[in-house]
């Protein structure tokens, strides 16, 4: 029962149905509607509460008068009311759609998204339009998990891109290129979450090399891609054509503005990107580009809007530890308390399951892990903490002999010994040094190729094949829809023989590409040849 006196006065359009005994009131006494930026204490203007088991809900009245001290009739001085029965008499009255709680009021201007990069612009362009219509349509689900995945990095990305003078919306740039993938690769050798060649990486101060790769460090790639980006877009002027120049490159760019000079004269900015991309010059790849880092913050920043509701994922945090060289990842797992995969997720940068064997390396740990590391890391068994030794070959021993010696696979020790001589019979030559991981080592290893090459194969390549005995060149061939020259070329081979234990870049080719090449190289034949064929068939 509701004993605090209250008169409900309902501006023309609901009769005074409540009130209760006299009584000083308070809006206090009144919960304050969930979510709502007014606090029990302050005065609810134009809006009179309804209490239904717990939730306070809003009717459109005129006003709340609250009489501490003034008369009131007697006939509603002897009325007791539910707040059930105000509720059901308010349904009456207006419908029950005013029983739903009225959603928090938002300021439209303060939630408006907004951009440090020109996108308003540029939004109804024909091509931003495509992509914003692909990324909330077909492209919808992908586009979605890509931008789950990135908010683990999102304020590590921000911070760095702002500390070094760029807009904080270049963050997109990384969807467009990865979908925020630190192992993400291209068939053409681009690695890492903002797909660096091999050779730029370099020019970027990333070390790249058989152990470790930092293309593929989240943290240490960003800083390089900032770096990158200020530079392009001190050289052209415009960010538009700093991630123009990003894809296809600075002197394409370059080039395309000295050839199209007086036609692009009055044009400034980052309009002078879209009249050069109006042109038939820049790749389609780099034309499209742009459009697409527009449309990608267009539907980032309001994912409601396309119909997608985004989980956020708990930001990237970590503490460091330096170790010693070949430390295995294993070894610094446990002796963090923590899980290999873990580890090795906070260091994708290290390729072989172990630290480089010649110098010490800075490893990533799970937060809190630091302080309690050196001790727990020197109690460990030293054969745990070592986790490469060499070996030298000797008569009749194999790659496949040596790794069931030392308990791992025959494609997992030809990883770690990509350059071994063979004989014809399979056997290692006498006298070599074999590099031999531990069991823990290999299992923590990643099978990627040298990323000293800056391009793996025309397609895209897909695995490391170790051969079998009795495999040849052109079974190899058939299984991977490819050819024996296509083979060869890709993995240096001078001639078309193979051993056991080799490990050979496949790169998978589809079937109507295969059946195509096999067209045009049949169009090579000499006529007689092709109509000999004919009549074998």
């Amino acid at each position: 029962m509701v004993t605090k006196r209250t008169v409900l006065t309902f501006a023309a359009a609901f009769y005074t149905s409540a009130c209760v005994r006299p009584s000083p009131v308070t809006v206090a006494s009144v919960p304050a509607m969930a979510g709502s930026p007014t606090s029990a204490a302050e005065p609810q203007d134009a809006s009179a509460a309804i209490i239904q088991q717990g939730t306070a809900v809003s009717l459109p009245v005129a006003a709340i008068t609250e009489t501490a001290a003034a008369p009131m009739p007697a006939i509603l001085d002897s009325v007791h009311v539910s707040p059930s029965d105000v509720t059901r008499r308010a349904a009456e009255v207006f419908g029950d759609s005013l029983l739903a709680a009225p959603a928090e009021h938002v300021d439209s201007a303060a939630s408006a998204p907004s951009w440090d990069i020109e996108v308003r612009p540029y939004e109804s362009t024909e091509r931003v339009e495509h992509y914003v219509r692909m990324f909330s349509g077909p492209s919808k689900e992908r586009i979605q998990r890509r931008l789950e995945r990135g908010t683990r990095y999102e304020p590590m990305i921000r911070a760095k891109l702002k500390a070094g003078g760029l807009p904080e919306d270049m963050y997109y740039l990384a969807l467009i290129e990865s979908g925020f993938d630190p192992n993400a690769y291209s068939r053409a050798a681009a690695v890492g979450m903002w797909q660096f060649m091999t050779s730029t990486a370099r020019d970027m101060g990333l070390r790249v090399d058989w152990w470790i790769d930092e293309r593929r460090d989240p943290m240490k790639s960003t800083a390089a891609a900032v770096r990158f980006i200020k530079g392009l877009k001190e050289q052209f002027g415009s960010l538009y054509l700093a991630a123009a120049a990003y894809n296809g490159g600075p002197g394409r760019i370059a080039r395309g503005l000295s050839r199209y000079a007086d036609d692009f004269e009055g044009t400034t900015g980052d309009d002078l990107f879209f009249a050069l991309a109006h042109k038939d010059y820049l790749r389609n790849e780099t034309r499209e580009y742009v459009p697409q880092l527009i449309a990608a913050a267009l539907v980032a920043k309001e994912p409601e809007r396309y119909g997608m509701k985004l989980t956020p994922l708990p930001p990237i945090n970590y503490d460091s530890v330096r170790v010693g060289p070949a430390t295995p990842l294993a070894a610094v797992a446990r002796a963090a308390a923590s899980s290999v995969e873990q580890v090795k997720d906070l260091n994708p940068q290290i390729l072989r399951g172990v630290t480089p064997p010649r110098d010490s390396y800075w490893v990533r740990l799970p937060v809190g892990a630091a302080d309690s590391f050196p001790a727990a890391f020197a109690a460990l068994p030293k054969s745990e903490r070592v986790g490469l030794r060499r070996a030298e070959s000797k008569k009749g021993e194999t790659i496949l002999s040596i790794a069931r010696e030392s308990g791992i696979s025959e494609r997992q020790l030809s990883l770690y010994n990509p350059n071994l001589r063979r004989l014809r019979s399979g056997k290692l030559s006498v006298g070599q040094s074999v590099l031999i991981p531990s069991e823990a080592v290999a299992a923590a290893a990643i099978a990627v190729p040298d990323p000293a090459i800056e391009r793996y194969s025309r397609s895209h390549v897909t695995a490391m094949h170790v051969v079998t005995s009795r495999e040849t060149l052109s079974g190899i061939a058939r299984k991977y829809h490819t050819t024996v020259a296509v083979l060869m070329r890709e993995n240096g081979l001078r001639k078309a023989l193979i051993f056991p234990g080799q490990s050979l870049a496949v790169a998978k080719f589809s079937r109507t590409s295969s059946r195509r090449a096999a067209s045009r190289m049949r169009a090579k034949l000499p006529k007689n040849a092709k109509n000999a064929k004919n009549a074998k068939n």
